[in-house]
């Protein structure tokens, strides 16, 4: 068994700290309120919980023939020769999504379903899952067009 940690960059980190700014904001605002009743804090403490479990529980790991992913309640198997492809520095907007950074992995799976993930090391996972299942086409997203800056 190989553990994976995830990269960690971008949004999940503004979040995190709107997240706690947030309460102990509207806390300063009006004290007297929250003195009286600490509870009314529940609400906006929640989120922070939500965020953080994503922040801390997020992994990787290669066992037993397959790729387990864990990020909060998104929990998952892959088993490795229903591995299609891997498309490498693709980012994914919508659907399982058990990631917290951009420029991370596609993987394809089985007919139709695909799962993106974004370890710290994606060479490594690669280099890893190749080496468990050598049928795995890896695909590598091509730069886009940046524009007049630097180009011929």
């Amino acid at each position: 068994m190989k553990i994976y940690k995830a990269r960690r960059k971008g949004l999940i980190n503004y979040l995190l700290i709107g997240a706690l700014v947030l309460p102990i904001a509207i806390f300063f605002l009006d004290k007297h309120t929250f003195t009286e009743n600490p509870f009314i804090l529940l609400p906006l403490l929640s989120p922070i919980v939500l965020i953080f479990w994503i922040y801390l529980d997020t992994v990787y790991k290669t066992e037993k023939n397959q790729l387990v992913y864990r990020s909060g309640f998104l929990r998952g198997r892959i088993d490795l020769p229903k591995i299609k492809e891997i498309v490498v520095g693709k980012t994914k907007w919508s659907g399982i999504k058990p990631a917290m950074a951009t420029k991370g992995l596609l993987i394809k799976f089985n007919n139709y379903d695909e799962v993106y993930i974004a370890p710290e090391n994606n060479e490594a996972l690669i280099a890893d899952l190749l080496e468990l299942n050598p049928e795995i086409k890896i695909t590598k997203k091509r730069p886009q067009y940046q524009g007049a800056k630097g180009q011929p």
